[in-house]
C-alpha cells in the first residue's frame, strides 16, 4: 500500500508541476556581486536560483580578422648621439591580420532590467537577455 500511496503522491505533484508552464517574467538587477534580480517587492532571485546565458556574461571569444588599421599621421621621437631627434610626420596605417581573442562585456549591472524565463517547476530561472538599453 506504501508503494502505491508514493505514486499516487509522485503523480499528483507532476500534476501540480504541469500547472507550473513556462513564464517569461521582467526583473531587475538589484545586486551585481553577487547577481541578485528583483522580480517584484516579495521576490529577489539569487545566483542559485539563477542561469545565466552568454547574453548576460562577460566573455571571450577568438575570432579571424583581416583589415588595416585607420590612417595616421605622426612622427616618433628618437635618440641620436646623445641627441634627442623627430622624424618628419609621416602618414601610415598597418595590416591587423589573424586570429585575435576579444572580450564580449556583457555583465549584468546594477539597475538592469532583464528578460527571465521561469523553468518547469519554478525553481530555476534562466536569464535571457537585458532588456532594449537596459531600462524600462
Amino acid at each position: 500500500m506504501s508503494e502505491l500511496a508514493q505514486l499516487i503522491k509522485k503523480a499528483a505533484k507532476d500534476q501540480m508541476d504541469s500547472s507550473k508552464p513556462m513564464d517569461i517574467i521582467i526583473g531587475e538587477v538589484v545586486s551585481a556581486a553577487p547577481l541578485k534580480i528583483k522580480l517584484d517587492s516579495k521576490i529577489t532571485l539569487t545566483e542559485s536560483f539563477l542561469i545565466l546565458t552568454k547574453a548576460v556574461v562577460d566573455y571571450s571569444v577568438n575570432m579571424t580578422v583581416n583589415h588595416t588599421t585607420e590612417t595616421h599621421t605622426h612622427s616618433h621621437t628618437y635618440q641620436d648621439d646623445s641627441t634627442t631627434r623627430t622624424t618628419q610626420p609621416n602618414t601610415h596605417n598597418h595590416a591587423y591580420v589573424g586570429s585575435k581573442n576579444f572580450t564580449i562585456h556583457n555583465k549584468l549591472k546594477v539597475g538592469d532590467y532583464v528578460i527571465l524565463l521561469r523553468a518547469h517547476g519554478g525553481q530555476k530561472f534562466i536569464v535571457l537577455d537585458i532588456v532594449g538599453g537596459g531600462t524600462l
